[in-house]
């Protein structure tokens, strides 16, 4: 096993130094831009209408803060928290083998995030796996120790962290309580949940006093209970299946790990490790329904599901078993062992061949030309004033980053709009979007082709007080690859 863990190594190594040339790109510029609002004195939900969790803020203006806007501090921050993440699951997964499997289950991790692209790079549910690791890691620790109070305070801060990255983390905030008091003292079960509730409290009521503090936790509510819940949680939703089979490799990679992590279940675990692998368990559960909770079938929000999955995958890739007595797995016989092996060559052959394509996939680098272009066209003609974008991840919003240009609404995306047209709520952004259009007076409005789940410069016509006012006091400047910048009139 040990020259073919070398061999991924190496081929890990190789998708990592690859990497180092991605570039900031999709959604990352999004909260990058959304952070350098708040740290010019924007305060989120009331000056920016977005779905996010304000945690999510924070990390990345703490990124730009410390090492800048730029693709290299972007990769740099990726690949640190990658390496904290498989130092984690490491840490996590070991107890369940030796220290070679748990190498398996943090390269397999670290292959699994290389293999997607600069798309993924930092994406939320990527940081989230780090913290729901740190839970499961610290509720195992608890039952091991009989109830110790330090890792009660570190699984329960991760646990709770979490939640303010994506607030379905919570449901595994409970899975992982459950756990902690199966694993104390009938006497000090309740002690034991406080301490858990009162550690995991610890960052949300931090990261929420901080957003009431700056005036934004009742758009916050307003957002959550008035769009994200009642509307935008059922738009574009797809099947766990239909989504897995359309992404590359997707059936391919899940059917080797789950294929794996069965065979683990032959491996007797030594008193009291085999908590770790119900974790893992509960964990992988978790993922399924991370994933179909948001129903948007996008592949990163598999990141949860993936890592605990690399750590039950890593069980039958140990050396021996750790019991006392001989088991039946210490004599399993060498054909077995051989189709573990060729089941895991398999996987990582999978994730390189992912990996090395998504390195220079085409889409990214047509992305990076299109905000290059619009960044030269919309300078001469922003003055620095306000500039309206109408756009998702095409790169409008990109472009304003570079450019520190502030916009005269609320609003990141266009998409909001154009779904759920006839309920009252969308038409209310409608019209709020319309209002502060006319009294912001941008001095460019760019139009991208397309939006999430529309296509065309014509939905625009959903929107007659947007076009009236194109038509009245703006004129088109610019007819860019996939979008229009129209400048404001002299005199208008």
């Amino acid at each position: 096993m040990k020259p073919i863990l070398a061999v991924s190594a190496a081929l890990g190594l190789y998708l990592g130094w690859r990497s180092w040339g991605w570039s900031l790109v999709h959604d990352a510029p999004l909260m990058h831009y959304v952070a350098w609002l708040v740290a010019q004195g924007a305060v989120p939900y009331r000056d920016v209408f977005d779905m996010n969790m304000p945690g999510i803020y924070l990390l990345h203006l703490g990124v730009i803060s410390t090492l800048g806007e730029g693709d290299r501090a972007w990769r740099l921050f990726d690949l640190a928290w990658l390496g904290l993440t498989a130092a984690g699951l490491f840490g996590f997964s070991r107890r369940m083998g030796d220290v070679w499997s748990g190498f398996t289950a943090a390269l397999l991790f670290v292959l699994y995030h290389l293999s997607g692209g600069a798309w993924r790079a930092g994406q939320r549910d990527f940081l989230l796996a780090l913290f729901l690791v740190l839970a499961a890691w610290g509720a195992a620790r608890v039952r091991e120790t009989d109830g110790a109070r330090a890792p009660i305070v570190w699984g329960g801060l991760a646990a709770g962290a979490g939640v303010m990255l994506k607030p379905h983390a919570a449901l595994f905030w409970i899975a992982c309580a459950a756990v902690v008091a199966l694993g104390s003292r009938r006497s000090s079960v309740i002690r034991t949940l406080a301490l858990w509730c009162a550690a995991g409290l610890t960052v949300p009521v931090l990261v929420m006093g901080w957003l009431a503090w700056r005036g934004g936790a009742g758009p916050f509510a307003s957002i959550l209970t008035g769009y994200v819940l009642p509307l935008y949680s059922h738009v574009g939703r797809v099947s766990v299946w239909g989504a897995v089979r359309s992404h590359v490799f997707g059936w391919e990679i899940w059917s080797c790990l789950i294929g794996l992590a069965l065979l683990g279940f032959a491996r007797p675990l030594e008193p009291p490790y085999g908590t770790r692998r119900w974790l893992a368990v509960l964990g992988a559960v978790y993922g399924v329904l991370h994933f179909a909770l948001q129903g948007k079938g996008w592949e990163y929000h598999f990141y949860p599901f993936a890592v605990f999955m690399c750590a039950l995958a890593s069980m039958p890739l140990a050396a021996r078993a750790k019991t006392a007595e001989p088991s039946r797995w210490d004599a399993a016989p060498a054909l077995s062992r051989a189709f573990t092996l060729a089941v895991l060559v398999l996987a990582v052959s999978l994730l390189v061949t992912k990996g090395v394509d998504a390195a220079d996939a085409p889409w990214i680098a047509d992305k990076e030309r299109r905000v290059a272009s619009l960044v030269r066209d919309l300078q001469p003609l922003a003055e620095g004033g306000p500039v309206q974008v109408m756009d998702v991840t095409g790169g409008g919003v990109h472009a304003l980053l570079r450019l520190h240009l502030r916009q005269p609404t609320r609003f990141l995306y266009d998409f909001h709009f154009f779904h759920d047209a006839a309920d009252a709520r969308i038409q209310a952004l409608r019209e709020e979007f319309a209002r502060d259009l006319e009294r912001g007076r941008p001095t460019a409005i760019v139009v991208f082709k397309n939006t999430w789940r529309r296509r065309g410069y014509d939905r625009l016509d959903e929107l007659p007080a947007v076009t009236e006012l194109l038509a009245r006091d703006y004129r088109l400047a610019v007819d860019g690859d996939g979008y229009r910048i129209y400048a404001r009139r002299a005199r208008s």
